[in-house]
């Protein structure tokens, strides 16, 4: 069992920047992919970005990248996402997950663990 809490999200300006963060309880988080979705109300959960258990491989939506950042400290439970440039069309809800699956996945029903969310506003 892995229980997620996200942190860090509010209203910023358009071209700010925001840090995300992603703290997990249990001992098994470095086994754990972890991916970061979006959701505006009405729409479906969007990918935005994963990174491995050992954090060595990344990828990111064409939407963020160059602009988004995914890291993660395994001796702190935690991931990451550095959220630089941000635009007004970046306003969601931002979920952290967990994917105890190797393959690279974008698919929101493949990982197993959910956080709350936290909101990131944009404004223009």
């Amino acid at each position: 069992q892995v229980q997620l809490v996200e942190s860090g999200g509010g209203l910023v300006q358009a071209g700010g920047s925001l840090r995300l963060s992603c703290a997990a309880s249990g001992r098994t988080f470095s086994s754990y992919a972890m991916g970061w979705f979006r959701q505006v109300p009405g729409k479906e959960r969007e990918f935005v970005a994963r990174i491995s258990s050992s954090g060595a491989t990344t990828y990111y939506a064409d939407s963020v990248t160059g602009r988004f950042t995914i890291s993660r400290d395994n001796a702190k439970n935690t991931v990451y996402l550095q959220l630089n440039s941000l635009k007004p069309e970046d306003t969601a809800v931002y979920y952290c997950a967990a994917d105890r699956g190797v393959v690279k996945t974008t698919i929101p029903q493949r990982y197993e663990y959910w956080g709350q969310g936290t909101q990131v506003t944009v404004s223009s």
